[in-house]
C-alpha cells in the first residue's frame, strides 16, 4: 500500500510542477525577442530605410542637392560598417545590454537632429551615426538575447529579432508616404516618436547578460569548425552582393527601365517590405526544423533562382516572385547565419560574438563595394539593368558553390 501511494505520489508530481516554469520560460524568451525585434526596427529599419523614400522631398524642400543626397545615403552605409567593428569594443566597455539601450536613444535623437537643415556637414555626421547604431545593433542584439533561448527555438527567435528590419522595410512604402504628407520636418518628428515609442517599450525586456565561457574544443574539430567559419563569412558577404540589385536598383528598374512609372515602382518595393517582414520567420523556423547548414543551402539556391528571375522574364508574375522572395531573404538570411555559427562554435559564447561581429563586417563590406561598384557598371553599360541582375545571382550561386565544396571535402577527409 505504502509503495503504491509512493508510485502515484510520484506520478502526480509531473503533471502539477513544470506547467507554470515553462510558460515563464516561454514568456521571457519572447519578452527578450520582441526587444531584439524593436532594437532592430528603431536601429536597422528605420533608421536605413526611412530614407530612401525621403530622398525626392529632400531634393524637392531643396534641403541637399541631388548629389549631396548620394553622399548622405552613402554616409549611413560607411556608419554601418563602423559599427560592426567597434560593436564588441563598445560592448566590452559598457556592457551589451547598455550599448543597445543607449544606441536606440541615439537612434531617436539622430531622427529629431535630421529635422532642420543645419548645413551638409551637420546631416552626414546624424547618418553617419544612425548606420553606427545599426552596426552595432546588428553585432549585439542577437548575441544577447539567443543565449537565453532554448537551442531548438532560436532560429524563430532570431526571425522575431530580425523581423525588424522588414518592418523598417515595409514602413518606408507605406508610413513615411503617409507622414510626408504632412511635411518633411513632420516626417522626421513622426519617425522620432515612433522610435522613442519602442526605445521605451523594450527599455526593461532586456535580459541579463550571459557570462562568456570558453570551453575547449578538440583540436581537429575546432579546426574544421574554424575553416567552415571563414567560409561562412565570405559566403555571407557573397549574399550581400547578390541583395544589392534588388535593394538599390528594382524600382528604378520598373519605373524607367521597364517604362512602367514610379507608381508602379512603388508598388513592387512594398512588395519586397512584404517578403522582408516574413522572410526572417519563415527561415528562422526552417532552420529549427531541419538544422541551419541544409536551410542555408536551400536559401541560397532559392535566393538564386529569385534573383535572376528578371534576366529570365520581366513578366508581372515573375517580377512579383523575385520581388517578395528576395525581400524576404534581405532580413531571412540572418537567422540563419546566426543560427550556423551557433553550429559551428557550440561551446563559446565569446567566440560565437566574435564570429558573428566578423560577420556582420563581411556583409557590410561586401554590400558597400557592391552598391559603388554596381553603380559604376550600370554606368560603363548603359545603364543594363539585366547585367546587375546577373552578376548579384552569380555571387549567390558562388556562395552555394563554396558551401557544397567545403561539404565535400570534409565527406572525403
Amino acid at each position: 500500500m505504502t509503495n503504491t501511494g509512493t508510485k502515484q505520489h510520484v506520478k502526480a508530481r509531473p503533471h502539477q510542477r513544470p506547467g507554470p516554469a515553462s510558460q515563464q520560460t516561454s514568456q521571457m524568451s519572447w519578452r527578450y525577442a520582441a526587444a531584439g525585434l524593436s532594437a532592430s526596427l528603431v536601429g536597422l529599419g528605420l533608421a536605413r530605410f526611412s530614407y530612401t523614400p525621403l530622398i525626392p522631398a529632400l531634393i524637392a524642400a531643396k534641403w541637399f542637392s541631388a548629389s549631396d543626397v548620394v553622399y548622405l545615403g552613402a554616409a549611413n552605409l560607411a556608419g554601418y560598417l563602423a559599427g560592426a567593428l567597434a560593436a564588441r569594443a563598445v560592448a566590452a566597455r559598457i556592457g551589451a545590454v547598455r550599448a543597445l539601450r543607449a544606441m536606440m536613444l541615439l537612434a531617436t535623437l539622430s531622427f529629431f537632429a535630421s529635422s532642420t537643415p543645419v548645413s551638409f556637414a551637420w546631416f552626414f555626421a546624424w547618418r553617419f551615426l544612425s548606420g553606427l547604431v545599426g552596426g552595432i545593433i546588428m553585432v549585439l542584439a542577437a548575441s544577447v538575447i539567443l543565449p537565453h533561448i532554448s537551442a531548438a527555438r532560436r532560429g524563430i527567435a532570431g526571425g522575431v529579432i530580425f523581423a525588424g528590419v522588414g518592418l523598417g522595410v515595409a514602413a518606408s512604402g507605406t508610413l513615411v508616404p503617409l507622414l510626408l504628407q504632412q511635411g518633411l520636418q513632420q516626417s522626421w518628428y513622426g519617425l522620432g516618436a515612433l522610435s522613442a515609442l519602442l526605445t521605451l517599450a523594450s527599455w526593461r525586456n532586456w535580459p541579463a547578460e550571459a557570462k562568456a565561457d570558453a570551453a575547449p574544443l578538440h583540436h581537429a574539430k575546432h579546426q574544421h569548425a574554424s575553416t567552415a567559419a571563414r567560409a561562412l563569412l565570405v559566403q555571407y558577404g557573397l549574399n550581400a552582393v547578390a541583395l544589392v540589385p534588388h535593394m538599390v536598383f528594382i524600382v528604378d528598374f520598373v519605373a524607367r527601365g521597364l517604362g512602367q512609372g514610379i507608381a508602379a515602382g512603388s508598388r513592387y518595393w512594398v512588395l519586397y517590405g512584404l517578403g522582408a517582414v516574413v522572410g526572417p520567420l519563415v527561415t528562422g523556423h526552417l532552420g529549427d526544423r531541419s538544422g541551419f547548414g541544409p536551410a542555408l543551402r536551400a536559401a541560397f539556391l532559392i535566393e538564386a533562382v529569385a534573383v535572376l528571375l528578371p534576366t529570365v522574364s520581366t513578366a508581372p508574375v515573375s517580377l512579383i516572385v523575385s520581388s517578395v522572395v528576395v525581400g524576404g531573404f534581405t532580413p531571412g538570411i540572418v537567422p540563419l547565419v546566426l543560427g550556423r555559427i551557433h553550429e559551428l562554435v557550440p561551446h563559446s559564447t565569446e567566440q560565437q560574438r566574435a564570429t558573428w561581429s566578423h560577420a556582420t563586417t563581411s556583409f557590410a563590406l561586401f554590400q558597400a563595394a557592391a552598391a559603388y561598384g554596381f553603380s559604376w557598371i550600370y554606368a560603363q553599360t548603359g545603364g543594363d539593368y539585366l547585367v546587375l541582375f546577373g552578376l548579384g545571382g552569380g555571387a549567390v550561386v558562388l556562395a552555394l558553390a563554396i558551401d557544397l565544396g567545403l561539404a565535400l571535402t570534409t565527406r572525403k577527409a
